[in-house]
């Protein structure tokens, strides 16, 4: 069995969002999905594209993807990737397309002189952060990540 990594194309959309939906499902968090799979082409494929996907395959079969785009270190000076997905079939894994799709985002950074690849795991995902673990990944404990969505959001919007 082969694993290959290669950038997502447009014909790819309903296989990206059908794994979206996958890893949504996974964190049991599939009622939050409102993305679509026209959405998702729109800003992968679009004349600009600020968001990027990479496909994991098996024997030429699609099993996982890497949803990224590019963030940027003002300490480090320099331009970083930040990885929103990664997520391959439960069928899959173990026949290392989780790690290929990472060991593809690491070269890409050295290859672009980059200063870091970054990512989020839930807590209570002990498969993946054992495996995070595994390559070597550190954990950033002395950060607190913090959100504003919907309301909260427009309420700082409008001034409030």
């Amino acid at each position: 069995m082969t694993v290959t990594v290669r950038p997502a194309v447009p014909a790819d959309a309903a296989v990206i969002f059908s794994f979206i939906r996958g890893l949504a499902d996974y964190e049991k968090l599939l009622h939050e999905v409102e993305a679509t799979a026209a959405d998702l082409a729109g800003h992968l494929f679009g004349p600009a594209p600020r968001l990027f996907c990479d496909i994991a395959e098996q024997d030429g079969t699609p099993v996982g993807f890497a949803i990224w785009f590019y963030n940027y270190s003002t300490f480090r000076g320099r331009h970083g990737i930040y990885l929103e997905d990664l997520f391959v079939v439960p069928e899959a894994r173990g026949v290392g397309a989780g790690k290929a799709l990472l060991r593809a985002l690491a070269r890409r950074c050295e290859a672009q002189g980059l200063a870091r690849l970054e990512w989020a795991v839930l807590n209570w995902n002990a498969p993946a952060i054992a495996f995070y673990d595994g390559l070597g990944a550190s954990a950033q404990t002395e950060w607190t990540v913090r959100r504003l969505t919907d309301e909260a959001l427009s309420k700082l919007a409008r001034g409030g």
